[in-house]
């Protein structure tokens, strides 16, 4: 799990994501909005939920954001991974990896066994696919927009 935000936080966002998903890369820019928002009262987790048999490309892309967060850049490459959702070819992974001065692309056991307890974690909470929050701790029901996540925060806040 990663982590952005203050632990003693207010309010807690987690998602379970897929960077080959689309609706992961849709809730990237929804995500960010929502930290604007609510800034230091809200702590937002991102887990690797990657979908291997709908998205072949999503646990080679997974092992590599394990590999920027060996080298203090998981954020970094997160938001890179997001938003070049059509380019997860080996080669584009390499070249992220470069230009992140990482030595490969990741593989190692230990990232292997990040990717796999977030997702062994998120299967016991009920996770099945996609991207999937939870608001303080409840898995959200319902659309993935800024309008609607925001508001379930909203609500719990008070």
């Amino acid at each position: 799990m990663h982590v952005q935000g203050r632990s003693g936080a207010p309010l807690s966002l987690v998602e379970y994501g897929d960077y080959e998903s689309p609706e992961a890369g849709r809730a990237f820019g929804v995500v960010e909005r929502i930290q604007l928002h609510y800034g230091d009262r809200l702590r937002f987790e991102f887990r690797h939920f990657p979908l291997v048999d709908a998205h072949p490309r999503a646990m080679p892309a997974a092992l590599l954001a394990e590999a920027a967060a060996d080298a203090d850049a998981f954020w970094g490459m997160h938001a890179l991974l997001l938003t070049h959702q059509d380019q997860l070819e080996d080669g584009d992974l390499a070249r992220y990896a470069e230009r992140f001065g990482l030595p490969d692309t990741g593989g190692r056991r230990e990232h292997h066994e990040r990717v796999l307890h977030d997702m062994a974690d998120g299967r016991a909470r009920g996770v099945e696919g996609g991207s999937v929050f939870f608001v303080n701790g409840l898995m959200h029901e319902g659309p993935n927009d800024f309008t609607t996540l925001s508001g379930a925060l909203g609500v719990s806040e008070g």
